[in-house]
């Protein structure tokens, strides 16, 4: 792949995606205007705080271009990133301040396990996503909660019976922080995606 994955580089841990995909031999690119969105492979939404990188997104003017970008090429979501790619939030008071992009069939509850004490890590499964019945090692940091999902939107990780990780085209959405462990088989099923474009 000569083409970057471009890294939304507004807030939140974006540099851990860069170490993964990196790793994997893929060049990034960090993006913090539109112009820079222009050559991209795909996108990385990454964790962070939603309602900073809401506010960030519309000061930047990149809330458009990264919706159309999304109807093209591949985008990943990562806790944050996944609650800006949803299509519905739940249970949020009016004037909260986090207006997603509506691109990923799925309602998401912000926090849905808890304040920042309550992080854990814990084995999800991938099959749906990589083929394979290892466990992965996701970390919840703040997480939101997938609390439904609409017929276009594909289950690809579970926590128990819970889905943490959804699909929806090009479009991946992850409860979870990948980019924290050590194990790159998220981050190589998103190259993967790339590469089918």
């Amino acid at each position: 792949m000569t083409a970057p994955i471009g890294l939304l580089a507004l807030q939140g841990d974006f540099e851990r995606h860069r170490q993964a995909l990196s790793a994997l031999g893929a060049p990034c690119r960090l993006v913090r205007s539109p112009a820079e969105l222009a050559g991209c492979a795909g996108l990385v939404l990454p964790g962070g705080e939603s309602t900073t990188m809401t506010r960030l997104l519309d000061l930047s003017e990149l809330r458009g271009p990264v919706r159309e970008f999304a109807g093209r090429r591949p985008v990943l979501g990562t806790c944050a990133g996944l609650i800006l790619l949803a299509s519905r939030l739940v249970d949020e008071a009016p004037g909260h301040g986090v207006a997603p992009l509506g691109l990923l069939d799925c309602a998401v509850l912000r926090n849905g396990y808890g304040r920042q004490i309550d992080s854990f890590e814990q084995d999800v499964v991938l099959t749906p996503l990589d083929g394979s019945p290892a466990p992965f090692p996701a970390v919840f940091i703040r997480a939101p909660r997938i609390v439904a999902t609409g017929p276009g939107c594909e289950i690809v990780a579970r926590y128990g019976d819970e889905p943490v990780g959804v699909r929806q085209g090009r479009l991946l959405g992850l409860a979870f922080h990948p980019e924290l462990v050590g194990d790159r088989r998220v981050h190589a099923a998103f190259l993967a995606l790339c590469a089918e474009v």
